[in-house]
C-alpha cells in the first residue's frame, strides 16, 4: 500500500469534546488523513474544539444538516458529496467512541487493506468494552483505561455481531449507512463490490446483498477478526455514561438509554488488552494537538465542561438514583441472565 493513502473518517459528535483529541491522534497513526465531523446542540464546547482544528487544518467541521431527526444519516448523505470525502480513497464512517484494532502489519489501515487484498469494502465486528467498575471520569485515552469485555465471538446469545465498514472509492455506491454501504440495486452479479470481513474473507451473501433484514449490519464474528476487531467503548466511565445518558445521541434526539443497553455492553468476561501498543504513539501525537495553537486549552475547557454537567446531573434526583442503579445492576447481559434461569441455575432474585 502506497504510504500516502487519502483515507477519510466521517463522524456526527454531540458534546464529545473530551474524547476527541484521542479518536483524532489514533485515526492519525493508523493513516486517517482526513476527517469530517458534523455537530449539532453541542453546549460542552465540542464546536469550538472542532472549529479550531479545522482552522489548523486538521479537520473539516460542518453544521449537522439534518432538518428531521436521522442526525446521522442525513449528514451521510450530506458528506457523500463533501471534497474530504470525494477526494478520498477510502472513506470509514465511524463514531468517536470506536477504535479499529488492527492486528497485521504495521498495524494500519494500510496494512488492513493489504492482508485482505485490496477489496472495495472492510466490515469489522464490534468488540464492546465493559465499564467493569470504573466510576470516575478521567482525562486520558479511553483506550487505556478500559480491558475488559464480552467473548468477542458471542454477545448477548448472539454469534452475528454488528460491524462497521472501511469503503473503497469505486464500491458501487447507493448511499453510505452508519454500519455498511449499500450498493446501487441495478448492479448486476458479476459486478457486485469485493467486500471483506476484518479477517479477509468474503462477507456472507445474505449481508453482502442486504436480503436479510436482521441481518443487514451484522454477521458471525467467529473468525472474522484476524486482521482486525472494532473496539467500541459505549459506556466508559460510569460518569461519562451518565453525561451520555443526558444528551441523547447522534441518531435520535433525546433518546434516554435505559440500564439495558448499559447491561448489554458491560460483560467484562474477557481481557483484551492488544489495542495498548497503539498508546506510545496516541499520547505522543495527542501531546502534539494540544501544542498547537490554543488546542490545549479549549480540550481543558471540554473535558471541565463534562465535569460540570456531570456534578449539575447528580444534583438531580432521576440522576442520582440512576447512579446507583446502574451500580448495582447484574454484569450478567439480559439474555443470559434469562437464560440461566429458564435452565434453574439462576435464583429468581438475584
Amino acid at each position: 500500500m502506497a504510504a500516502d493513502l487519502r483515507v477519510t473518517a466521517v463522524t456526527c459528535v454531540k458534546n464529545e469534546g473530551p474524547f476527541l483529541l484521542e479518536w483524532i491522534a489514533f485515526h492519525q497513526i493508523i493513516g486517517v488523513t482526513g476527517f469530517l465531523f458534523y455537530t449539532n446542540d453541542c453546549d460542552d464546547g465540542t464546536d469550538t474544539l472542532l472549529d479550531a482544528l479545522a482552522d489548523l487544518g486538521h479537520v473539516v467541521h460542518l453544521p449537522n444538516p439534518a432538518q428531521g431527526r436521522s442526525y446521522q444519516m442525513e449528514a451521510l448523505k450530506d458528506a457523500k458529496e463533501q471534497p474530504v470525502v470525494r477526494a478520498a480513497e477510502w472513506v470509514w464512517v465511524a463514531d468517536v467512541d470506536e477504535f479499529p484494532n488492527i492486528h497485521v502489519g504495521d498495524h494500519s489501515f494500510a496494512a488492513l487493506i493489504e492482508a485482505c487484498d485490496n477489496p472495495q469494502a472492510i466490515s469489522l465486528n464490534f468488540q464492546f468494552f465493559a465499564n467493569d467498575d470504573i466510576e470516575r471520569f478521567e482525562d486520558r485515552p479511553v483506550i487505556a483505561q478500559f480491558t475488559r469485555s464480552h467473548n468477542p465471538d458471542l454477545w448477548c446469545g448472539e454469534a452475528a455481531i454488528e460491524v462497521k465498514t472501511l469503503v473503497r472509492n469505486d464500491f458501487p455506491l447507493q448511499y453510505y449507512g452508519a454500519h455498511r454501504p449499500f450498493f446501487k440495486p441495478k448492479v448486476k452479479k458479476k459486478q457486485r463490490p469485493v467486500w471483506t470481513d476484518g479477517a479477509g474473507r468474503p462477507v456472507p451473501h445474505r449481508f453482502l446483498v442486504a436480503a436479510n433484514l436482521r441481518r443487514i449490519r451484522r454477521f458471525p464474528a467467529a473468525g472474522a477478526r484476524t486482521f482486525a476487531t472494532l473496539n467500541h467503548y459505549a459506556l466508559r466511565s460510569l460518569d461519562s455514561y451518565l453525561v451520555k445518558n443526558d444528551r441523547g445521541d447522534v441518531n435520535r434526539e433525546n433518546r434516554a438509554f435505559d440500564d439495558t443497553y448499559w447491561r448489554e455492553r458491560n460483560d467484562p468476561a474477557w481481557e483484551d488488552t492488544s489495542i495498548h501498543r497503539y498508546l506510545p504513539a496516541v499520547n505522543k501525537q495527542m501531546d502534539a494537538l494540544k501544542a498547537r495553537g490554543n488546542i490545549g486549552a479549549l480540550h481543558d475547557a471540554c473535558v471541565a465542561a463534562h465535569r460540570a454537567r456531570r456534578d449539575a446531573l447528580l444534583e438531580r434526583k432521576e440522576y442520582s438514583e440512576m447512579q446507583a442503579q446502574l451500580r448495582a445492576a447484574s454484569k450478567l447481559p439480559p439474555q443470559e441472565e434469562a437464560m440461566l434461569r429458564d435452565l434453574g441455575l439462576l435464583e429468581e432474585d438475584a
